[in-house]
């Protein structure tokens, strides 16, 4: 498998299964796929963090918000992959819980990934709302 297949199923198996999971209330399976070096940072459609620290509250804080996911959809847009960095820009279309009520919404997302000791980890998230 070459290294755009590679990240190409890493993005459709295991992130989706982690943003799927936090949207249902499980923060760890995403926690799990971000970096544990520095710098990481979320300028976040509700919230930003910036280092691990923050990243940690930020990731808990929307696990306590999201519940009863019922739809999450990652629709890629864009990436590429360059050497030990690469990128995806898309949308997310979600339908969950946010605080105890349903909620459906559409993000525009861009990530940012390294490739550390052989495995794609998250470094940076950019997301906001859309509004059509």
């Amino acid at each position: 498998m070459g290294t755009d297949e590679g990240f190409l199923t890493w993005v459709r198996s295991a992130l989706y299964e982690a943003e799927r999971a936090l949207h249902d209330g499980d923060p760890a399976p995403r926690r799990a796929l971000w970096s544990r070096e520095e710098p990481v940072s979320v300028l976040g459609a509700w919230r930003d963090a910036r280092g691990q620290r923050e990243l940690d509250e930020l990731f808990a804080a929307l696990g306590e918000s999201f519940s009863d996911c019922t739809s999450y959809a990652f629709e890629l847009l864009a990436y590429d992959v360059v050497g030990d960095l690469a990128y995806t820009a898309g949308r997310e279309h979600v339908s969950t819980s946010v605080d105890g009520r349903p909620r459906t919404y559409t993000l525009r997302v861009t990530q940012v990934y390294r490739r550390e000791g052989g495995a794609w980890r998250v470094a940076h998230r950019h997301g906001d709302t859309v509004t059509e």
